[in-house]
């Protein structure tokens, strides 16, 4: 048995190279496992894993605008450079939670148990005012006599006199 063995391999080596498929294209990326990080990458960080993006407005929950009820009506000083008088409300959002929301604009008519709207955006130099309170919509009227930007502040298109 061990004779037929040999002769056959004999054989196929006197016959010439074997019928292998071939392939015409070279390899040009490497099919080798993915090699481990180095001391020296590992001390200058780079291959640390990007970290997901923190959600800068989570009361929203993920949705562009959510309606809520003014629970109290204040205002702020922004940070140090600035000097002003912010006007803010504190919210109860439809989803449960309490936020702090700025009223844009110049001037507004809102009261406690007012109903609102309320989008994301951060007001730069008040600290933790995280929300903007949308004007022109439920009870917060537009600002009046707003010649510029009206759609940002709810204004109707002033009548044209002849």
């Amino acid at each position: 048995m061990s004779w037929n063995l040999v002769s056959s391999l004999f054989r196929s080596a006197i016959a010439g190279p074997s019928r292998l498929p071939t392939t015409s294209a070279a390899r040009t990326f490497s099919t080798s496992s993915p090699q481990l990080v180095t001391l020296q990458q590992n001390l200058r960080g780079a291959r640390k894993p990007h970290r997901p993006s923190v959600n800068k407005v989570p009361a929203l929950e993920s949705k562009p605008f959510v309606k809520g009820v003014c629970s109290k009506i204040f205002t702020t000083k922004p940070k140090k450079p600035n000097s002003a008088i912010r006007k803010v409300a504190r919210v109860k959002l439809s989803n449960g939670r309490s936020v702090a929301a700025y009223i844009p604009g110049e001037g507004h008519n809102l009261q406690e148990h007012s109903v609102v709207l309320v989008r994301g955006g951060r007001v730069q130099d008040c600290p933790g005012i995280r929300y903007h309170l949308v004007r022109g919509a439920q009870d917060l009227a537009g600002v009046a006599g707003r010649q510029t930007s009206r759609s940002k502040y709810g204004a109707k298109k002033p009548k044209a006199t002849p």
